[in-house]
């Protein structure tokens, strides 16, 4: 997994690209990508899957804030990356959130 982030000169917005691995969802068919960004619309912000199997996709957030996130695989398996800046409680269950830091 992975989070690259791009910080424009013109506006406080950095372009986060995060991808989720092959080996972490091996016979996905469909991930989202769902966070504070988007509400926490589980149809939001679907990734793209890659030849190699790997899912990415590319979000603009403002600068200076932190967004809890998590994917969701074929609409029933929540995973976190593993490449988060830290991670959060829920409040929902005994798991984290995954947490970038623009």
């Amino acid at each position: 997994m992975s989070i690259k982030k791009q910080y424009l000169k013109s506006k406080p917005i950095c372009k986060v690209t995060l991808s989720l691995p092959k080996e972490a969802a091996p016979k996905a068919k469909k991930v989202v990508l769902v966070g504070e960004f988007n509400n926490w619309d589980n149809t939001a912000t679907p990734m793209r899957k890659l030849k190699n199997g790997t899912f990415k996709t590319t979000v603009n957030l403002g600068v200076g804030k932190e967004y809890q996130f998590r994917y969701l695989i074929d609409g029933e398996k929540w995973e976190n990356d593993w490449a988060a800046d830290k991670y959060i409680g829920n409040g929902v269950s005994y798991e984290e959130n995954s947490v970038v830091v623009v």
